[in-house]
């Protein structure tokens, strides 16, 4: 069982396995500040262990942005170190959403910009309503990009679209994310929570050992050439047989019904 607390900037529930985090700061757009970050770690840390959350889903409060980027008004009078500090927060947090063994989506309800483009791109699943805006604007206030952006983007949508968002600092569309890889589903913004929960629940009920080896063998297999990838690939597969949700999930394919599986 989660034991959660009451926090100022965050919302979080947990219903039939599916956690829902939602940034609740809706008066500034959900605007990220050191707070904001750190809350979000400790959410993540009662998450990452806790076999009750299936699918993680993370979204923004009100239907106007989902993160609408980082707290401008904290970050003005920054010196160097207080960025790079604050810069560190944000990469903890959001590699703690990469290296979650639960899928994580990213339903982007409205603003998707800098901070809030960032935290997408580290979720497995974006899916975005039809009115959602994305964009890297940093260059615009005289910085870069600092939460992931020039890395997690770039591995998205490749080099040339990654310098063309982030360089002109220009918006793009829920279809255009989609169409160069930003972003997998495009809904109305009344279907988004709707789609959202379809695919959550399409994912549970796979075999959840093998869901959470395939997330891991994707993201760390991305980084190795391919005769190393399939090598590791060809090891956590064999692993597979080892466990209680194969035995469970080919018996019950053979046997024409539906699999029970314990997560064993």
């Amino acid at each position: 069982m989660l034991i959660m607390k009451n926090y100022e900037n965050l919302l979080f529930d947990v219903k039939d396995g599916i956690g829902t985090l939602t940034i609740n700061r809706p008066k500034s757009l959900n605007a990220l500040n050191s707070d904001t970050l750190r809350e979000i770690g400790e959410t993540l840390n009662e998450v990452k262990d806790n076999t009750d959350v299936k699918v993680l889903v993370i979204t923004g409060s009100g239907q106007k942005a989902f993160v609408a980027g980082a707290d401008i008004s904290q970050m003005v009078s920054m010196n160097p170190i207080e960025a790079a500090a604050l810069s560190e927060l944000a990469h903890k947090a959001f590699h703690t959403i990469q290296e979650l063994p639960q899928i994580t989506i990213a339903a982007v309800n409205g603003y998707c910009l800098g901070g809030g483009f960032e935290l997408a791109n580290s979720c497995d699943i974006r899916v975005a309503a039809a009115t959602a805006k994305f964009g890297q604007p940093e260059v615009g206030l005289g910085i870069v990009p600092g939460f992931g952006g020039t890395q997690r983007l770039t591995r998205l949508v490749g080099r040339g679209k990654a310098k063309e968002i982030i360089a002109t600092g220009a918006q793009i569309t829920a279809q255009e994310a989609k169409e160069i890889g930003a972003v997998e589903e495009v809904v109305e913004l009344d279907d988004l929570m709707t789609k959202v929960d379809e695919i959550a629940h399409k994912i549970m009920k796979n075999g959840p050992v093998a869901v959470r080896m395939a997330k891991y063998v994707i993201d760390k297999g991305a980084d190795l050439d391919l005769d190393t990838g399939i090598a590791f690939e060809t090891q956590m597969w064999a692993q597979t047989f080892a466990t209680e949700d194969q035995k469970e999930g080919m018996t019950a394919f053979l046997e024409k019904h539906g699999a029970k599986f314990n997560g064993k």
